[in-house]
């Protein structure tokens, strides 16, 4: 949550001085570009953990596999 905080602050204090020259337009674009594409990760590891609550509630994976398996979904998030 704090370095999303930090994310958008910065995002916006970029979007505020990149309308003064090119470079600034284009590298706000950039940033643009790569937060849309943080936020499509983001979205596939809440799929993912999603997918496996369901095979847990199944009956499909163990509570253990769960857990195991939960924890390396969470590494991989750009939030923490």
């Amino acid at each position: 949550m704090k370095r999303g905080c930090i994310i958008l602050l910065l995002f916006i204090s970029l979007a505020l001085a990149g309308c003064e020259s090119r470079a600034g337009s284009a590298g706000l674009g950039a940033l643009g570009g790569a937060a849309a594409g943080a936020g499509g990760y983001e979205w596939k590891i809440n799929q993912e953990l999603n997918r496996i609550e369901e095979a847990r509630e199944r009956g499909a994976m163990s509570q253990e596999e769960y857990n195991i398996r939960k924890d390396q979904i969470q590494r991989m998030s750009v939030l923490k």
